[in-house]
């Protein structure tokens, strides 16, 4: 998710984020292959393809797979071609939606996402429809035994970044979308490439929600973030810290 917010927390401490996915390593090579494709496939010289092959370590997506998918984006007889696409909406509760996907099927993949948002009683909007409550923000992250809480939010911050926060696991720091590129590597060379460097979706103002409506969210979120095509999914729900533990322990 965009931003620190307790959902972060308790995806993290549920273990239901990429990890729990049966298709992670899809969707990180689909990820390799857009970024290959669209710069270099050299990640000397290609930003979003490093970050992306640092991704997909980081979720030890074996080495021969991660080649193979840079191989994939340059041959000239078994390329594969993605369209990045973006869907906005409304989850369980009236909660804004923004899902971003890489597919090469758009009627499919936007098909797919309707009905998993209408079975869970939210609806898929027009493009445009609840990015306004969001911020376009650069996010990146680091493991925590890269560095302490203080010592990564100053260095941070002296990158250019706009915030860190730090919990039990991990540091995530958020800057303008046009500082991303300099604050990104600018970290890098302090700590190394980072797990997670990307673009995301931070909500202005987050909706608090009761312990049945944020339970319905998580519900719909995983059904999205099973979808193969669907690579993040952003919103803009929040609950109270009585409601997080009772998320969590379920």
């Amino acid at each position: 998710m965009a931003g620190h917010s307790k959902y972060a927390n308790i995806k993290h401490r549920k273990g239901a984020q990429d990890k729990k996915r049966a298709n992670l390593f899809t969707k990180l090579a689909r990820e390799i292959i857009v970024s290959a494709k669209l710069g270099m496939p050299d990640p000397a010289f290609n930003p979003r393809l490093r970050a992306a092959i640092a991704a997909a370590r980081s979720q030890s997506m074996p080495r021969d797979r991660i080649e193979y998918a840079i191989k994939k984006a340059t041959s000239t007889t078994d390329g594969e071609n993605y369209d990045e696409m973006r869907y906005e909406g409304y989850a369980p509760g009236g909660i804004a939606v923004i899902i971003e996907a890489l597919t090469d099927n758009k009627n499919r993949t936007a098909s797919e996402v309707r009905t998993i948002l209408s079975k869970a009683g939210g609806n898929l909007g027009e493009t445009g429809s609840v990015n306004f409550m969001f911020n376009r923000v650069g996010l990146i992250q680091y493991p925590l035994d890269k560095a302490s809480a203080d010592e990564m939010f100053e260095g941070a911050l002296e990158a250019g970044a706009d915030n860190c926060e730090s919990d039990g696991e991990i540091h995530e720091i958020t800057c303008e979308s046009d500082s991303f590129n300099e604050v990104r590597d600018a970290l890098a060379e302090k700590y190394g490439d980072a797990d997670v460097g990307r673009l995301a979706w931070k909500p202005t103002t987050p909706t608090e929600v009761t312990l049945d409506t944020a339970e319905k969210i998580l519900r719909c979120i995983d059904n999205l973030e099973d979808n193969d095509d669907v690579q993040f999914v952003y919103t803009n729900f929040e609950v109270s810290d009585e409601v997080a533990e009772k998320l969590a322990a379920g």
